[in-house]
């Protein structure tokens, strides 16, 4: 199997443990918000827009909170574990690991790490490197808003640079620990940042990711 079709498992198995009313690291989200937000993206392009443009929000949001209100919880985790519907273009197996690999892991972290207890998962090798590719290609555009010029380091090996800006700040970590850091989740990714001071908490303080 490959990582994106694991980790779909994986988080649809999360959220069926945890049930509808759980917390996750998404800000007034509970799992069912979550659920529906992964229905959403994958079902309802029409309302999708609202993801990434402010001005489409409105729309996104309510569309989210009728599939939220308007169907069984387990019927919404159902429609994450299937996965895309056989018109979508995330159906394509290139198009499905670019855009959802990176969003399922991030996803799957909001609902663990929002439980008391969590500790890091150990990921398998390929799901170490299928990651580590998504953000050397998108590292850039991850950490768009940062002030200052981060190099990200892996734990083991590997470097990425994001941006040029002086002064920089190195942020290492294991290879989960900096997407979810590059995704705004810094309080609870475990890296640590080396540079200077006021560097270091201006990038901490500016909200990164998509």
């Amino acid at each position: 199997m490959s990582f994106v079709r694991d980790e779909r498992a994986a988080i649809s198995t999360t959220l069926d443990e945890l049930g509808p009313d759980a917390p996750t690291l998404c800000e007034g989200w509970t799992t069912a918000d979550l659920a529906a937000h992964l229905v959403l993206r994958e079902r309802r392009p029409d309302a999708a827009g609202g993801i990434a443009l402010s001005f489409l929000s409105g729309y996104t949001g309510s569309v989210q909170n009728r599939l939220k209100n308007g169907r069984p919880y387990a019927e919404l985790v159902e429609f994450v574990r299937q996965g895309p519907p056989i018109w979508s273009p995330y159906r394509i197996p290139g198009i499905d690991k670019v855009v959802n690999s990176v969003e399922l892991f991030v996803h799957h972290e909001d609902a663990r790490r929002a439980q008391p207890g969590w500790e890091p998962r150990v990921l398998p090798p390929e799901a170490e490197e299928s990651l580590w590719r998504q953000l050397k290609s998108g590292a850039r555009l991850f950490l768009r808003r940062s002030p200052v010029g981060v190099l990200l380091r892996r734990t083991g090996g590997g470097e990425v640079t994001a941006g040029k800006t002086a002064p920089e700040v190195v942020v290492s970590g294991e290879t989960g620990e900096l997407i979810l850091f590059a995704f705004g989740r810094a309080e609870h990714a475990r890296v640590t940042f080396e540079g200077d001071e006021g560097a270091v908490r201006r990038l901490r303080e500016t909200p990164l990711g998509m």
